[in-house]
């Protein structure tokens, strides 16, 4: 008898954090590999940033806290929702989390029983599902199409609703493809879902401000009649790059708050103090560069867009968010190449060219990779470079 759980054995690990320790694996040997597979900012934290947990260290902030957040971090919280998505939200609406992640774990966790589904468009990031096997729902997965720029339509979300149907999961700009939603596009998927009182929508806005070419990000929370059924989760990982740091946050009715809180203060209890007076700095203090680094992986994006549509058998969207491309590799599968999978394509990739990317099918659509351009221009010139004599050979 295995003395591992059942509930264990319906997950699998973080495909993305499998490639990047096979890459760290590979250099610890010597190898020269170019890690594309990491969604993690190559910037560095703000310095304002860091002098704010330096001061809370100094004058002793390194107790405990509330379990969900410090009062002052929520109040931050509460003013960015109010100052960027024009929402209103009492503090007793708002719960901060060790990062994103656990945000997420605590809002399934609380609130599916056996047998609930949870429609999740792919591509996906992919701890949407396992989180949802956790917690012993069923994720009901709606494959979104190129030609729909990798995007869930109405007419999609509203086949896949079913009288088991308890979450929607939208993610914009999106991981792993940088697909974001237009206004117009949120306002047609809840047209759909006004219809149904009984679901509800976890909005993942952890790429809301890397977006590029003018895109103007909107939220579902500011549907009004949407607001009620909607949790909406950030973090400071991505656009403050804090990774390290792990703080994420969530905004919503207040009955899942308060469940959410139950189950962080059986588990993790609260996040870092110092990690949250950092936060606290993040979203109050200066924003100017948040645009700046936005322009620099603008030019990165545009570099790795139109060197992958270069390359003989590879086509690439062009994304208006976050820092992924998700091109097809559809063409250099099958009998001529003998690569049958996208996952045989990126380990080959890896061993041959010293690339490391992340299989399409780990994000629940085949026949893709995801690459990562949150790293330097020289890494990102070499690493096409390499791909382009990898294809050409194969």
């Amino acid at each position: 008898m295995s003395i591992v759980s059942n509930s264990l054995k319906r997950i699998k690990p973080s495909p993305t954090i499998a490639v990047t320790s096979k890459a760290r694996e590979m250099r610890a040997a010597g190898k020269d590999v170019i890690g594309l597979g990491a969604g993690e900012p190559d910037f560095d934290t703000p310095d304002n940033i860091k002098e704010a947990a330096i001061e809370a260290i100094r004058n002793g902030d390194t107790k405990y806290t509330a379990v969900d957040g410090t009062p002052k971090l929520k109040k931050a919280i509460q003013a960015k929702f109010l100052r960027e998505n024009h929402l209103n939200y009492s503090l007793d609406q708002i719960s901060v989390g060790t990062g994103g992640k656990q945000v997420l774990y605590n809002c399934f966790m609380a609130t599916i029983n056996k047998g609930d589904e949870v429609i999740i468009p792919a591509p996906y990031w992919v701890s949407y599902p396992d989180i949802i096997l956790l917690a012993g729902g069923k994720p009901k997965i709606v494959k979104c199409d190129e030609k729909n720029n990798f995007k869930l339509t109405p007419e999609k979300l509203h086949k896949a609703i079913s009288k088991k149907t308890k979450w929607v999961i939208l993610n914009s700009p999106s991981n792993p493809t940088g697909s974001a939603y237009t206004k117009k596009e949120i306002e047609n998927l809840s047209k759909i879902l006004i219809k149904y009182k009984k679901i509800f929508i976890l909005s993942d806005d952890i790429y809301e401000h890397i977006t590029y070419d003018d895109f103007k990000f909107f939220t579902i929370a500011q549907i009004k009649s949407l607001k009620d059924r909607t949790l909406t989760m950030n973090g400071v990982s991505k656009s403050y790059s804090m990774t390290g740091w792990r703080i994420g946050y969530a905004a919503g009715p207040k009955e899942i708050i308060k469940a959410m809180a139950k189950i962080q203060s059986q588990s993790t209890s609260n996040p870092t103090s110092i990690s949250q007076a950092a936060a606290v700095e993040a979203l109050n203090g200066t924003q100017d560069f948040i645009n700046v680094r936005a322009q620099s992986f603008k030019k990165r994006r545009d570099f790795v867009v139109n060197s992958l549509n270069n390359i003989k058998g590879i086509s690439c969207l062009r994304p208006e968010g976050a820092f992924y491309v998700f091109p097809s590799c559809k063409k250099l599968l099958g009998k001529r190449t003998k690569i049958k999978t996208d996952k045989e394509f990126v380990e080959k990739l890896l061993e041959q060219a010293e690339v490391a990317v992340v299989q399409g099918s780990a994000f629940g659509l085949n026949g893709y990779f995801r690459v990562s351009y949150a790293t330097s221009m020289n890494n990102l010139e070499k690493a096409m470079s390499r791909i382009k004599n990898f294809c050409k050979k194969i």
